[in-house]
């Protein structure tokens, strides 16, 4: 059965909603030149646009002194910079998608993806300001000294990059790839493999970093090495755990439409601080520890951290930790829960987690129904974490298990964009994963 929206809640999705697929923002395109030729790799001439929002309107929303409100003007001032084409023919119904996937000239216009983002992670820009990198070769790894042309050259620069590649390919990494700050990395209109065996994505005390439209799988660990990560610093790192994409003191990542499967360790791992993440329009499969989100129960620091998990497909072959979280604030919002072998959710050191609109079809295994997992601690000390459900669907006898009396600002803290009804999750996650995506066409 499908829960209600309690009244409040009703009324501010109706107004975001509105403001993001029915008004059209005020402000104007400007051209602005971003192209040239960089470091050996073929670059791009081109031209891109930023849209500038004037504010309009937001002196009569921020009257409003409800905390609640305050999170929807965040929500429309991001909604009003974005391309909007809710009201489009080819529009699902998804924000994300409904932003950008209905321009057939998208691969013109590939920086306007940073535009369309949501959540907590809705601020990273990643290299939307700066150049066109166009990664020609895949076989040459070289952690010390990158050559021009491969990712890892790229992903270490020191300016803004949106990273693209030049064909089909398969990139086995020695060690991990160290991504810097205000990277893009888009493999929209190709087919890109990273792992294949090999090390996988390390995104380390970064900011402003997308990654989009990328297959990451089969990551091994791999041992201690000195690997550089700037053009005049290399460094001793230790052996890594063999996660798909491993985030540490990072904040405003997204990781958008990217098919993950079968790592060493997590698909998803971030740890230490890292806040200000969305993670959407995933496709998730065969794999244990899906997504590890807070570094231990001692670890405090992570009580900043704030995650957005939206639009996500959890399929087949999936065991646990979808997410599993600590501390901070995670919003779990309109998701599709095909299959999990333990749980669903699951979190421990009183993490407030705010479910919404997400459809949970559980297993046949009876003792496998609850969609939930309270860890490391007994119920007298769990039964005060605020874990709420809103608006989900509960299928083959799924439930999930709630605790806490949080204050409606409580998860407020944890709300970082409106639910769609769990009725629509099917069509709104139907492309999750690796998009295909061909120039001249709708992806």
């Amino acid at each position: 059965m499908e829960a209600r929206l309690r009244p409040t809640l009703v009324f501010l999705v109706e107004l975001s909603f509105f403001d993001l697929y029915g008004r059209k923002g005020d402000g104007a395109w400007e051209e602005h030149p971003t192209y040239g030729e960089l470091g050996g790799a073929v670059v791009e001439e081109g031209r891109a646009e930023i849209f500038h929002h004037n504010g309009a309107d937001e002196e009569e929303l921020l009257a409003a002194e409800d905390i609640m409100v305050q999170d929807v003007i965040q929500g429309v001032n991001n909604a009003s910079r974005r391309i909007t084409l809710g009201n489009h023919p080819c529009a699902t119904g998804n924000p994300i998608d409904d932003c950008w996937r209905c321009d057939a000239n998208w691969a013109s216009h590939r920086q306007r993806l940073a535009d369309c983002g949501i959540g907590f992670g809705r601020n990273a820009v990643g290299g939307r300001d700066g150049r066109i990198y166009v990664v020609t070769d895949s076989i040459h790894d070289d952690p010390l000294s990158p050559r021009p042309g491969t990712l890892r050259h790229a992903a270490i620069q020191p300016e803004p990059l949106w990273i693209i590649f030049q064909s089909d390919m398969v990139i086995r990494l020695r060690q991990p790839l160290i991504v810097g700050s205000h990277k893009t990395i888009d493999g929209r209109g190709v087919s890109v493999h990273i792992g294949a065996g090999g090390a996988c994505v390390a995104i380390h005390r970064a900011s402003n970093v997308i990654i989009h439209g990328v297959h990451i799988h089969d990551c091994a660990r791999s041992g201690s090495a000195v690997i550089r990560d700037s053009p005049w610093h290399a460094g001793w790192w230790g052996p890594s755990d063999g996660d798909g994409v491993s985030i540490f003191s990072s904040r405003d990542v997204w990781i958008d439409h990217c098919s993950l499967s079968s790592c060493a360790d997590g698909l998803i791992d971030a740890i230490h601080g890292s806040t200000g993440i969305t993670i959407s329009n995933n496709y998730f499969s065969h794999h244990d520890k899906v997504m590890l989100l807070g570094h231990s129960d001692e670890y405090v620091q992570d009580k900043i951290m704030k995650v957005t998990i939206a639009f996500n497909h959890f399929g087949e072959g999936l065991v646990q930790r979808m997410p599993r979280c600590r501390h901070g604030y995670f919003h779990v919002v309109n998701n599709e829960y095909t299959h999990w072998e333990m749980y669903a959710i699951g979190g421990s050191a009183s993490p407030t987690i705010y479910s919404q609109g997400n459809r949970f079809l559980a297993p046949n295994d009876r003792f496998r129904k609850e969609a939930t997992k309270h860890e490391h601690a007994p119920e007298s000390e769990w039964s005060r974490w605020n874990w709420r459900s809103e608006g989900d669907l509960f299928l083959n006898g799924a439930y999930f298990r709630e605790s806490g009396a949080g204050a409606w600002s409580t998860y407020a803290k944890a709300s970082s964009l409106n639910a769609r009804p769990s009725s629509l999750v099917a069509s709104i996650t139907s492309a999750a994963g690796v998009l295909s995506c061909r120039k001249g066409s709708r992806c």
